[in-house]
Parts: structure tokens; sequence; C-alpha cells
């Protein structure tokens, strides 16, 4: 839901939506949607995949896996025993007995690799071979124990062991599957988890760029406020500090991570310039050329109040009669272009910022925050003009609000 919050500065009288900041949850949502596509135990830890989404849960699934993977197995003894003219209506029910027992055996199985399964490879492969083994051995005991219940000859010595082979490359194969999801899935997990390192680490970068240059902001203001306190100057102290109120608010409510509309980020711009005008009064001039069709484009928040505060600390204060700020925007094929331009003195190399102190500060910071948000698809140009002062260009991808018809 928006908040509504009727605002008044210099770009006129709006209602301007104020968004919540997104939630961690929100920031890695991305990452819960790179589900496994097998699903085998029930029992490991983490998101559920997408064939778990698709049955319902994940012991659902499990379950689904077993019923199929045996009725296959039942399908293939049927064929065989089609191949070698065996009485379908009595074998067919043997075969059924079997799978049901091939089916306990698989749930013992489980419950023994639940013991190895995080151990060395080698000691998983050797265990896995050990127990399929035996299991098949197991298994074919007792097939050819109920075997004489369906009209066969009872087996004798080794004969009691005859599909042991067959036995123990099923449950082979089913170990195979068992083992080769639970690592698949172990590797699913910890590219989740380092993603979600990588995208936390990002933004508390994003935050570290944005809020760099807050401290310097706020101790200026403030003693301007404190100069006009001694000058008597209540009305104007009042009003930067109402001012300085509701630019705080917004930068608290705003986050770093988080895309808004130009227009709002020119109420944000506003609010700053508002205060700086306390400061400076006619010296600061400020130009707006604002496309209507650029103003419901995103740009990620408070990216214009650095290069803005950067102008005017190094532009406009120094000059006696101040100087003129200039803002112009708009939309160009599916690229936001967003110029900003001063009257200052410019700078001696803008082809190579490489400090993050001085006067480049404000532009360090934003040329880095724009690299982190939109890697390669993005321009970032600053280049002195004539016969002075600075311009810089930025080009962004035009994204826009959607919202429910």
């Amino acid at each position: 839901m928006q908040v509504l919050e009727k605002v008044e500065n210099m770009v006129g009288d709006q209602e301007i939506p104020v968004h919540n900041a997104p939630s961690e949850e929100e920031l890695v949502a991305p990452l819960s949607r790179m589900g496994s596509p097998l699903l085998v135990d029930s029992d490991f830890d983490g998101d559920d995949s997408m064939l778990s989404g698709f049955f319902g849960n994940r012991n659902r699934t499990f379950w689904t896996f077993q019923a199929f993977g045996w009725l296959g197995y039942c399908l293939v003894r049927v064929f065989h025993g089609m191949t070698v003219g065996f009485e379908l209506s009595v074998y067919i029910q043997f075969i059924l007995l079997s799978a049901v027992v091939g089916l306990s055996l698989s749930l013992v199985m489980r419950q023994l690799y639940r013991l190895v399964r995080d151990r060395q490879i080698i000691l998983v492969l050797f265990t896995a071979l050990f127990i399929s083994a035996g299991m098949g051995l197991l298994f074919s005991t007792i097939e050819t124990f109920i075997a004489p219940f369906f009209g066969w000859q009872p087996a004798q010595g080794f004969a009691r062991f005859g599909n042991a082979m067959f036995d123990s490359t099923v449950l082979f194969a089913w170990s195979a599957i068992y083992f080769g999801y639970h690592f698949y899935e172990g590797y699913q997990q910890q590219q989740k988890q380092l993603l979600k390192a990588t995208a936390m680490a990002h933004q508390a970068q994003l935050k570290m760029l944005r809020y760099q240059l807050n401290p310097h902001f706020l101790f200026n203001t403030l003693n301007a406020i404190s100069t006009l306190v001694l000058e008597r100057e209540v009305k104007d102290a009042n009003q930067m500090l109402t001012k300085l109120s509701s630019f705080l608010r917004y930068t608290l409510v705003n986050q770093p991570t988080q895309r808004i509309s130009l227009e709002q980020e020119l109420y944000a711009l506003g609010l700053y310039l508002d205060i700086e005008r306390v400061r400076f009064q006619d010296r600061l001039q400020i130009d707006y050329d604002i496309d209507e069709n650029a103003k419901s484009s995103l740009i990620p928040s408070l990216l214009l109040q650095p290069l803005i505060e950067n102008a005017i600390k190094y532009a406009i204060a120094p000059s006696i009669d101040g100087g003129k700020l200039s803002v112009k925007a708009s939309v160009n094929g599916r690229y936001l272009t967003i110029t900003l331009k001063d009257n200052g003195p410019g700078l001696q190399d803008p082809e190579n910022i490489k400090t993050k102190s001085g006067s480049g500060v404000g532009i360090a910071n934003t040329k880095e925050r724009l690299m982190q948000i939109y890697g390669s698809d993005h321009a970032f140009h600053v280049v002195n003009l004539s016969p002075s002062g600075l311009g810089i260009t930025i080009e962004i991808p035009c994204e826009r609000e959607h919202r429910e018809p």
C-alpha cells in the first residue's frame, strides 16, 4: 500500500507516493526459485524444489517417485515374464509382492544412507555398493523363498541368489538417484547461500555509497542553523529545521536498493535544495527541464542529491555571485537520460576520476553505485563545459512501476 503525502516545493504541488523499503525476503526472492528438478529424500533441509511444489510437499514427492520407480520395476519384470513364457496371471501377483519387498528394503536403505550421506564421496560410494549388494542378496533370497507359493520349485543352495545380480542393480540404481539428488540439492543450497550473501553484501555496499555524503551535508546544515539562531533569524532557522526533518525522514523511508519514480526523486531533491536555499538565498538558481514522459521512470532513490550537493559545494559556494544548476530528463528509446549542469570551474580531469575524496566524491560514489545496480547496461559521462561549468549525463534503462489494473 502506498502512503500519499502532500508536498510543496519548487517542482510544484503534487501527491508523492512514499514506498516502504524492501524486506530481506524481497531482496533474495529470485533465489527461492532455483529449486531442483528431482526430489528423492524428504528430510533434506532447505527450500522446496520445483517438483515438491508441483506434487504438494517433499514427503508426497518422495512417495510419488517411489511409486513410479517401483511401477517401472514391475513393468520390466512383466516384460521379462512375457519373453520367457510365464503365466502372467500368476507371475504378476509374484511381481507385485516382490515390488513391495523391494520398496520396503529401499526404506531400510534410506535410513542407513542418512548416516553416511554427508561423509566423503569415496565412503559414500563404497557404502552404496556394499549395502546394494547385501540388500540384493537379501532381496533374491526373499523372492526365492516366496516363489513356491506361486507354483515354482523351491530353490536350493546358491540358486537362492539367482536374482541377486538383477536385484542388486535395481537397488544400486535407487541408491544412485538418492545420493545424486542429495549432492545436487546440497550444491543448490550452497549456491543459494552464496547468492544471498552476495546480495546482502551488494545491499550493504549500496548503503555505504549513498550514505557516505550525508554526514557532511548534515554538518553543514546544522552549522547554518546555528548561525541563523545566533543572528536571531528565528523564522529562517525554523524553516531550515523543518526542511531538514522532512529530508531526513525521506532518506529513512527510501532505501538505497529501492527504485523510485523520477518525480519522487525530484521531490527529494526539492527538499534538499530548499534547505540550501536558506543558506544561499538568491545565489542559488535552479532550472528544471523534465519531460512529462520521464517523470514516471524509475531510478535508484536519492541518485541525484549527491551530484547536486557536490555541485553546490564546489561550484556555487566558492563564488560570491553564486551560480546556476540545471536538471534535464528525457526518455530516448529504452533509456532514461538525465543531465545535470553547473556553471562552476569544472574538474581538472573529468574523464579520470580515481579518488573518493575532494571534489569528486559525489561523482565517484554515484558512478560506483550505478555500476553496482546496472552493471554495463548504463552510461555515465562527465565533461567540462564551455566556457565554464561541469556537465554530467546519466543513461539508465527506462523502467516503470507495474500497477495492478
